[in-house]
């Protein structure tokens, strides 16, 4: 059995900790691991093989996060841009044998009670193994609006239902038979791209186009953004499962949550943060700055997440409503959506400091043996103070050694690249000056990770 981790997503749910550039599932906020590589371990002893399916962009965090926990995947399969979940399973069934079980699972999910989980995938392996198109159904402990549900009998699925409102999420609750949708599936591969082909053909011939024509180099497979343009963005559960009649569902009751809300998250941390309170209770506090004190007066039923560069408090229960603020950010705020203020990349971070009309503070630590593109800009002059380790530093035809307490100068318009080619992190101070420092301002003429942003 293959397990094929999807982990793709836009990182907007638990805004301000999630943004595109660090979407949820690589938060290490449980005992300092991610959902993600609980994820990998999780499945890591049920799998025989593990396959990735993300977005280009996330690539490098993927890849690191696996480093960290010492799991190595059996292949990447890289996409320019989202175009849901039926596309994405497809070119990862299409990418093994037609009689090999496919276990999909979100990468952003939490899971409690193992044993359970194990006895629940075993059952879904016995009914894939007769042809089935199996689908887990989460026994629900409340009445939850935010998930959608599967109306059951037995295994077999009567229908599935969208997001419900309150009270039918009542009604739902008290008959017994509606299972939330857990989003995650067992099948055999050839079985799923032959109910794919039969009830969505369109989106079928398309993702075989594009797997096709993907590139391939070592375990990394990718997919090229004008053959992924022209596949139709559908759901496998609108594609598939609401359609095919090979759908199976295993009860599940083991604990799940997809962590979707900030309640749903407070459920399985703690506080982060120094606070004190007067008159004030029952409130979640999170910030990203584990020195900087938290005090409240008079307050009750919050939730209070602080970033460097943004601050939410919003009424516990009401935090499903993020994604209404979304709306209003891409108008006001789009640059809070993208990056936060310490921004993660192939070769390492960077954390801007400062950053004002004419001028930006970056602190910058490269990691060993990794090196910034061949680049250039054409609205900055560079100002780089080494402070710890020692860099390479290519100006034009030059390379010279800049070592800590050194510093450098790159002129506006000079082609120039930052390396490390020593064992220890490389650290410096970036002042940047110049009439624009927006992160666009950057001709990339060689690249080692290939981006097209």
């Amino acid at each position: 059995m293959i397990n094929i981790i999807l982990s793709g997503g836009s990182g907007t749910r638990l805004w301000p900790l999630s943004r595109k550039l660090m979407p949820k599932q690589f938060l290490q906020l449980f005992d300092n691991k991610s959902l993600f590589q609980k994820t990998l371990q999780r499945n890591a002893l049920l799998s025989d093989k593990i396959l990735i399916i993300s977005n280009e962009e996330q690539y490098f965090l993927a890849n690191d996060q696996v480093d960290e926990i010492g799991i190595d995947p059996d292949g990447y399969i890289l996409e320019p841009f989202g175009r849901n979940t039926a596309a994405a399973i497809a070119f990862g069934a299409m990418s093994v044998d037609e009689d090999e079980l496919l276990f999909i699972t979100p990468s952003d999910h939490l899971i409690e009670d193992e044993e359970k989980y194990h006895e629940a995938v075993q059952r879904a392996k016995d009914l894939a193994q007769n042809g089935g198109l199996v689908t887990f159904g989460i026994k629900p402990t409340e009445p939850h609006s935010g998930y959608g549900y599967i109306e059951a009998n037995g295994e077999d699925v009567v229908k599935f239902h969208e997001k419900p409102d309150k009270q039918k999420a009542k009604e739902y609750l008290s008959k017994g038979n509606y299972y939330w949708n857990s989003g995650m599936f067992l099948f055999k591969a050839g079985i799923y791209l032959e109910e794919l082909q039969k009830y969505a053909p369109e989106l079928y011939e398309s993702a075989k186009m594009a797997y096709e024509n993907s590139k391939v180099d070592g375990k990394i497979r990718r997919i090229t953004p004008e053959f992924m343009e022209k596949i139709p963005d559908i759901s496998i559960d609108y594609a598939v499962m609401e359609k095919s009649d090979k759908i199976k569902m295993v009860p599940s009751n083991f604990q799940w949550s997809d962590v979707g809300s900030f309640d749903s998250l407070t459920d399985h941390i703690d506080n982060k943060t120094d606070n004190i309170e007067i008159e004030s209770k029952n409130t979640f506090y999170y910030s990203d700055n584990d020195k900087k004190l938290i005090a409240t007066i008079g307050i009750e039923d919050l939730i209070i997440i602080d970033t460097n560069d943004a601050l939410l408090i919003a009424k516990k229960g009401e935090t499903q409503k993020v994604k209404e603020l979304i709306g209003k950010l891409q108008t006001s705020h789009p640059e809070l959506l993208n990056a936060h203020t310490k921004v993660h990349r192939p070769w390492g971070t960077y954390e801007v400091l400062v950053e004002d009309s004419g001028y930006k503070i970056k602190r910058i630590e490269v990691k060993p043996g990794k090196r910034l593109s061949l680049q250039k800009h054409f609205h900055r002059n560079e100002h780089w103070i080494v402070v710890s380790g020692t860099a390479e530093v290519q100006v034009g035809d030059e390379r010279y050694l800049v070592r800590a307490n050194e510093s450098t100068y790159i002129k506006m318009g000079e082609i120039h690249r930052l390396s490390n080619p020593g064992k220890i992190p490389v650290i410096l101070i970036e002042a940047q000056v110049g009439e624009y420092t927006g992160e666009d301002d950057i001709v990339r003429i060689e690249d080692d990770y290939v981006r097209k942003y």
